[in-house]
């Protein structure tokens, strides 16, 4: 064989091995490209959120080669010329160009340090004030809660009782302690009589709600308490690109021009 033969054979070598590379394997002759895989692969970790192990992989791989085993099959039957086939096709190429503007959009309109700074602030300047430890026991009659405050007037320990007596299971098991919490956070009645009291104090009378009768003691307060922002900066970036995504989708359906009326419109 000539140089120039075996110059054009090692060539054509190296062309055919280039090609295989990029393919996955070959089904009755037709290449299944490495790029099914990749898809594959990257939706199965969940857009980077879960490691792509070797596992993954091999099972992404047979996953991918099934497939065109089984589409070619359903080629071979005329499944590809059928109304069901087209009207699933067209609807996956709309979603799959939907993912790709939003995904373009993210990319291009991403949420800066001082949009998640800002919105921080907002929620730390509404979460500010004093908070209340309080401890409770819950009762469903008056007269039981008369005769537990009795108790406690001769020396019984609140959280005993609370374990006791309490219908509030969830704080009764605790010995009736609530953590701390704003006082908004509790019914009108229980949030009143909260406020009034001073550190170490229980209420002198039951206390009525929507739930029963109360006995609440206050063990401590402090200023409201709020994480650090570079805690909680990664939650608010994913919360105001979610927003700002749907502002986004909302402005395009506003622009739009059609007869069809939307649900709460």
């Amino acid at each position: 064989m000539s140089p120039k033969s075996l110059a054009v054979l090692a060539f054509a070598l190296a062309v055919a091995g280039s090609a295989a590379a990029q393919n996955v394997a070959i089904v009755n002759g037709k290449a299944v490209p490495k790029a099914r895989l990749d898809i594959l692969l990257q939706q199965a970790s969940r857009g980077g959120q879960q490691p792509i192990t070797p596992e993954l992989e091999a099972q992404a791989r047979d996953n991918v080669v099934m497939f065109e085993i089984f589409a070619q099959e359903a080629e071979k039957r005329g499944m590809a010329a059928t109304a069901a086939y087209r009207n699933q096709m067209e609807f996956m190429r709309q979603r799959i160009l939907v993912g790709e503007l939003f995904a373009d959009y993210q990319k291009k309109n991403p949420i800066t340090d001082a949009e998640a700074k800002a919105e921080y602030d907002k929620f730390k300047a509404q979460a500010a004030g004093t908070e209340y430890r309080a401890r409770h026991i819950l009762v469903d009659k008056e007269e039981e809660a008369n005769a537990l405050l009795k108790q406690l007037a001769a020396g019984a320990k609140f959280d005993e009782l609370a374990k006791k007596h309490s219908t509030d299971k969830g704080s009764g098991a605790n010995g009736g302690d609530l953590d701390f919490a704003k006082p908004e956070s509790y019914v009108p009645e229980f949030s009143k009589a909260l406020v009034a009291l001073k550190k170490g104090e229980t209420t002198a009378a039951p206390v009525k709600s929507q739930f029963g009768w109360h006995i609440i003691m206050l063990e401590d307060t402090r200023e409201a308490q709020f994480p650090a922002f570079e805690d909680v900066k990664p939650q608010i970036q994913q919360r105001l690109t979610q927003q700002k995504l749907q502002q986004y989708q909302d402005e395009l359906r506003k622009k739009a021009k059609t007869d069809y009326k939307f649900a709460g419109q």
